[in-house]
């Protein structure tokens, strides 16, 4: 009878950690994945007195990781300056319904892969993604997970003052762009009320629930249709969401949790065409982001 391998165990235990932090440096949990993929694959290169050489695994597994990404981060620029259209951070696949919130209800998240919380809503990933692959990586290992400077230096070779400097320049970014957090009930009201208002085509709805400076973008990546420049202010918005709902009239649209936060999917035949996500400040619908890349929505299908 084979004996388990304790040490393997607490390798594997790490994954989820890996992939939480993979996912907040990349935007993509296709990206995320193949990180923590490659990430064992270098541990399971060394020899056996190599591995058992390393004092702590876990810090090994997440410095090899960040690396990997800080090096993705590195030339995404260059792939997104090929990217068809507009690029958003692939939304996590969720099938909770936050209409009902019953009591004792879970969250579907077939591989346990990313605790969700405020570093994970779409907004959040957009202003990372204005962010130097340093300031990120910086930020994020730092302010999330909670990695000392010296930690951080190691990491993206520089030294911990610079990696502090990093960190705050990050976070100047974020409050820049956030406006203050609207209480999750009343977020779920208004996009609740932003899908009745669509289907019912009611132009004059639509525009009341959105800011007069709305943004909305979608992502097709070349691969479905989508508007390719974003859509700015209510009215223009508002028009353009009524022009879906009469070309997709067979599209059902269902109220999910999109990145820890109220948002819309739309469905034809049980297969995921759209993920929606929001960013609400007040009483009014700031931002809207629409991912229609089938590539980032295979998850959203077979979850």
């Amino acid at each position: 009878m084979t004996t388990p391998d304790p040490s393997l165990s607490a390798i594997m235990s790490e994954r989820r950690q890996l992939i939480n932090l993979a996912y907040r440096l990349l935007g993509s949990l296709a990206d995320a994945e193949d990180v923590v993929q490659e990430t064992y694959t270098r541990w399971y290169a060394m020899s056996r007195q190599q591995q058992d050489a390393i004092e702590s695994p876990g810090a090994w597994l997440t410095t090899v990781a960040s690396r990997i990404c800080l090096d993705l981060l590195g030339s995404a620029r260059a792939r997104r300056e090929r990217y068809v259209g507009e690029w958003i951070p692939e939304p996590l696949p969720d099938r909770t319904e936050w209409i009902s919130a019953r009591p004792g209800g879970t969250a579907v998240d077939p591989a346990e892969r990313v605790t969700l919380d405020e570093s994970i809503n779409m907004a959040f990933l957009v202003v990372l993604e204005s962010m130097t692959p340093a300031e990120r990586v910086a930020f994020i290992l730092h302010d999330v997970f909670c990695h000392s400077f010296a930690e951080v230096a190691e990491i993206v070779g520089r030294t911990p003052a610079a990696c502090r400097q990093l960190a705050s320049s990050a976070r100047r970014r974020i409050r820049t762009s956030q406006a203050p957090a609207t209480p999750a009930v009343r977020q779920a009201g208004i996009v609740r009320d932003f899908k009745q208002a669509w289907q019912a085509k009611d132009i004059a709805a639509l525009i009341s629930l959105l800011d007069p400076d709305a943004t909305a973008i979608a992502d097709g990546g070349g691969l479905v249709s989508a508007v390719l420049h974003p859509i700015q202010g209510s009215e223009d918005i508002a028009r353009y969401a009524i022009d879906i709902a009469i070309r997709a009239a067979d599209l059902v649209i269902l109220e999910r949790t999109v990145n820890g936060q109220p948002g819309l999917i739309g469905q034809r035949d049980d297969v995921t065409e759209m993920v929606m996500a929001f960013d609400v400040a007040g009483d009014r619908i700031k931002h809207i982001w629409a991912v229609r890349n089938p590539e980032k929505l295979r998850p959203w299908t077979v979850a």
